[in-house]
């Protein structure tokens, strides 16, 4: 029996070409005013010469999404790689567009995400690892403002802030469960400013959702500026500008808001600049690298974090909402083996072909296509084939989308590359082409905070009840009377069930949501909205994937996937 390679291996043997090869296909000049090289492989986009492609017209923006993820894997990642590789294959200009990795899931339980197979993004250990420093960058200019604060408070506390009331934590690059909570200052010269403090992972900062929401350099300054970090004893909001902390937080991104550009395994171009959370923000990579591929190609494909009810809810509602973005087509990710679990099968069970477990997983699928239809796209379904997908399995999958009349694809990209995805690749672009459907948001910018969760969690999550207490809904009422009424709203909660409850599988009706606490993310312009146990420092699992990754005898990384 043949060994299957490692996705690391398969990476390694890759014949990369030179970064200024990879950017004259999308017609980037071999200049340093377009790009600055970082190694050999990798390169920042300049901003003098995406000034220049502001009356290009655009290309087609294709979404990619999931299906509610399981331990079985769905490969969104994967996926867009492999169909923009396969939209290269049969001719068109595609640059797929990602989220960087985080630290953390690269060293707990989810691994890399650079794709997986021979669908990746390379050079995979440096993607995988610190890539070119911007989760560093924002580490630091979060920290920045949390250094700046606590050092105001020490020298008399000018702006009068509340220590009891500041809403701004530390965040570090890793998950760390034992920082949640901390008490600072509890010795040395400033052990008389005592206080309750905690860090968030980077990926949940709202640096990271306010630079992946940002135009440019300008208005990634005024954004920051306008964070609400404390109240001050009176009750009121205090923003970064008060303590003029924007200009040195923006001066510690200078060099991070330009999109990086790498390629794939079959040497089409690629931009990964990014990675805010999609549980706690919106999960999409940035607006700027975003709009940078749509000038450069004729199709951009690009994910959103988790399934449709979270990443794709939250790519339609705040990313294009803030961006004037409209994507030409949804591909919904599902495997065979992800809806056998949603029909009640064990992960270890998996192997067995069970048409029946199929058949009643295909409800969740089912939900993704309406969801994605409320918003006025044509979604087309990407099955992520795997080896020991039976015939019948795979035929089950693709009679139900043809009796609900959804086109649907075979995808093999994992084992064939972009020759895998050839035919989603056609559909997508005839999708594009024929496209009848108008885009529209879900809710109004002039409805009330509550209205707005109501539609989501109704239209969305299929939920029949709100469960909230006054404290929850007075910071709603606080933040209206504040001016941040008008901002969409980021739910927060498990990713693993259209409900709060992750163990509650397939397409759940009529359950509760019960929202913990409300956060108010004004420099992103979106209200947080903290549903069930979701937590912004995730801790590493029992046994995490960082126990198999080391250093070879010939100085190569191994275990990482």
């Amino acid at each position: 029996m043949t060994r299957i390679k490692s996705d690391i291996e398969i990476a390694r043997k890759a014949k990369m070409k030179p970064i200024n090869k990879i950017l004259a296909k999308i017609k980037v000049p071999d200049k340093s005013s377009a790009f600055s090289p970082m190694g050999r492989h990798i390169a920042k986009i300049n901003f003098e010469f995406l000034e220049k492609l502001k009356k290009k017209k655009d290309g087609n923006l294709i979404l990619v999404t999931a299906i509610t993820p399981t331990p079985a894997g769905e490969g969104k990642t994967t996926t867009s790689v492999g169909l923009s590789d396969g939209l290269n294959k049969i001719g068109k200009k595609s640059i797929v567009c990602l989220r960087e990795p985080s630290l953390g899931p690269s060293f707990g339980m989810k691994g890399g995400a650079a794709g997986g197979g021979y669908a990746q993004v390379v050079p995979m250990e440096q993607i995988n690892l610190h890539f070119t420093g911007d989760f560093h960058a924002i580490t630091s200019a979060h920290n920045l403002l949390s250094a700046i604060i606590d050092n105001h408070i020490y020298w008399g506390n000018k702006l009068n802030i509340d220590e009891n009331r500041i809403v701004w934590k530390r965040v570090m690059d890793m998950n760390d469960r034992a920082l949640r909570f901390i008490d600072i200052n509890t010795n040395g010269v400033a052990k008389n400013f005592k206080r309750i403090d905690g860090f968030d992972i980077t990926v949940a900062s709202e640096v990271m959702a306010i630079f992946c929401l940002s135009n440019d350099i300008k208005d990634l300054e005024k954004k920051i500026g306008n964070i609400t970090f404390a109240y001050n004893k009176n009750g009121e909001p205090l923003y970064a500008r008060d303590l003029k902390a924007h200009g040195p937080m923006t001066v510690l991104l200078k060099e991070a808001i330009r999109p990086n550009v790498t390629q794939s395994l079959e040497n089409n171009p690629a931009i990964i600049h990014g990675g805010p959370f999609a549980n706690i923000a919106h999960g999409c990579n940035s607006v700027i690298a975003t709009k940078a591929a749509l000038k450069l190609s004729d199709y951009v494909v690009t994910e959103a974090g988790f399934g449709a009810d979270l990443g794709a809810e939250k790519f339609l509602n705040i990313k294009c909402r803030k961006s004037g973005l409209a994507p030409s087509c949804v591909v919904i990710v599902a495997t065979v083996r992800a809806l056998k679990m949603h029909g009640g099968i064990e992960k270890k069970d998996l192997k067995k072909e069970d048409i029946n477990a199929l058949k009643k997983g295909l409800v969740n699928l089912e939900r993704h296509i309406e969801n994605v239809k409320k918003f006025g796209l044509e979604p087309i379904v990407a099955i992520n084939h795997f080896a020991l997908d039976t015939n019948n399995e795979i035929k089950t999958v693709l009679d139900f989308c043809k009796k609900i009349k959804v086109d649907v694809s075979e995808c093999k990209h994992w084992a064939k590359g972009g020759n895998g995805t050839r035919d989603l690749a056609k559909k997508v672009v005839k999708i594009c082409k024929n496209r009848k459907s108008k885009f529209n948001f879900l809710y109004k910018d002039k409805l009330k905070l509550w209205d707005k969760i109501e539609i989501i969690t109704k239209k969305i999550y299929r939920a029949n009840k709100i469960i909230a207490n006054d404290q929850v809904k007075e910071q709603l009422k606080n933040f209206e009377s504040n001016g941040h009424g008008h901002l969409p709203v980021c739910i927060a909660k498990t990713q693993y069930s259209f409900s709060t409850d992750p163990k509650l599988k397939g397409a759940p009706v009529n359950h509760e949501i019960q929202i913990r606490e409300v956060r108010l993310s004004s420099g992103a312009e979106f209200v947080v909205v903290v549903c069930g146990s979701i937590m912004t420092m995730p801790g590493l699992p029992k046994v995490p994937a960082a126990n198999n990754i080391k250093l070879n005898k010939k100085g190569q990384i191994e275990g990482l996937f």
